[in-house]
C-alpha cells in the first residue's frame, strides 16, 4: 500500500498557488492507493478549498484533515465552517472528512486517524517570561502598546521583562478563528474525539496519525528569533501527541503547521513534519 500525504497548500494565498499546483501534479504523476491531505489548503471563506482539493486525480480513497486556516473566515462565527460547512464540501467533493471518522482498510490491517489538532500555549518558551493573558490574546507585550484594543494587557506592568516589550508579532487566529470557547476547551474536545477513535482501532495492527498542529515538541522547528519564539506558542500542543503514543498500534504520525520538516523516532513511533510552507510544497510517500 502507498500512502500520499502533504500539508499547508495554502491555495488561496498569493505565493502559494503556483507551488500548490506544482506538488499536486506531482502527486497526481506519483499515484498510489490512499491520499492525505492535513490541513491548510485553504481559507474556509470563498471556493479555493474546492479548487484545490478539485486538481487531485486519484482513483483511492481522499482522507482531508482541516487545518486553522480552513476556520478562517470574514463571518462571525467559524463553529458553522467546522461542525456544518467545511464537512459538507469536503464530502460533496468525494473526500473523507476525517476528523469524524477514521479510514480503515476493508481487511482492517491499516487505519489512519486524523485531526485539527490545537495549541494550549505549552510550546510557549519559559524564559521569554511572557504572561499568559499575552498568549491568550495571541498578541505580545510589544504588539500590544502599538494597538489599542490590547493596551488593557500591559497592566500590572511589573510582571513583563522589559525584552519582552521588544517582542511585536501578533497570532491571526485572534482575528480570523472565532470558536467562542477558549484554546484549551477546544483542545480538550479535540483529545476527547481522538481518544474514541483510537478506543475503537486497537484491533487495527498499523496504525497513522495525521495531525494539522504540531503534537510534539520533538517536531519543532528550532528556536530562532524573539518573534518566532512567541509565536512557538500557538504551533500546536504535546497533548494528541501523548495520547497518540499510548497507543501501541500508532507506528506512523505526521503533521505540518509550522512550516518546517522535522523527524523523530519515539518508541515505535516514525514521526514527520512535512515541513511545506509558503515558499515551497512537498509530500511524503509511505509504503507499506
Amino acid at each position: 500500500m502507498r500512502i500520499l500525504l502533504t500539508a499547508d497548500l495554502h491555495y488561496n494565498h498569493p505565493r502559494g498557488r503556483g507551488l500548490a499546483e506544482d506538488v499536486i501534479a506531482r502527486m497526481n504523476q506519483a499515484g498510489g492507493d490512499v491520499l492525505v491531505v492535513i490541513g491548510d489548503t485553504a481559507a474556509g471563506d470563498g471556493d479555493d478549498l474546492e479548487q484545490c482539493l478539485s486538481r487531485f486525480r486519484f482513483e483511492g480513497p481522499r482522507l482531508f484533515v482541516a487545518g486553522n486556516h480552513e476556520l478562517w473566515t470574514r463571518g462571525p462565527d467559524s463553529e458553522v465552517l467546522w461542525r456544518e460547512s467545511l464537512p459538507r464540501r469536503v464530502t460533496a467533493l468525494g473526500w473523507q472528512w476525517l476528523q469524524t471518522a477514521p479510514w480503515i482498510a476493508p481487511d482492517r490491517a491499516v487505519a489512519i486517524v486524523g485531526s485539527i489538532g490545537w495549541y494550549d500555549y505549552t510550546f510557549a518558551p519559559d524564559d521569554l517570561g511572557i504572561p499568559s493573558r499575552f498568549y491568550r490574546h495571541k498578541v505580545s507585550p510589544g504588539a500590544a502598546r502599538r494597538l489599542e484594543a490590547f493596551k488593557h494587557l500591559l497592566e500590572p506592568a511589573d510582571d513583563i521583562p522589559a525584552a519582552a516589550m521588544e517582542i511585536v508579532a501578533r497570532w491571526n487566529d485572534q482575528r480570523h478563528v472565532k470558536l467562542a470557547r477558549s484554546d484549551s476547551q477546544f483542545l480538550d474536545e479535540l483529545e476527547t474525539q481522538l481518544h474514541g477513535q483510537l478506543a475503537s482501532l486497537q484491533d487495527v495492527p498499523h496504525l497513522i496519525a495525521a495531525i494539522h498542529h504540531v503534537p510534539l515538541a520533538e517536531l519543532l522547528p528550532p528556536r530562532h528569533s524573539a518573534t518566532w519564539d512567541f509565536v512557538r506558542a500557538f504551533l500546536g500542543s504535546p497533548r494528541l501527541g501523548h495520547l497518540l503514543l499510548r497507543y501501541p498500534n500508532v507506528r506512523h504520525l505526521y503533521c505540518g503547521h509550522s512550516h518546517c520538516r522535522a523527524e523523530a523516532h519515539l518508541g515505535g513511533v516514525a514521526a514527520v513534519n512535512i515541513g511545506s510552507g509558503y515558499r515551497s510544497k512537498t509530500f511524503e510517500t509511505l509504503d507499506l
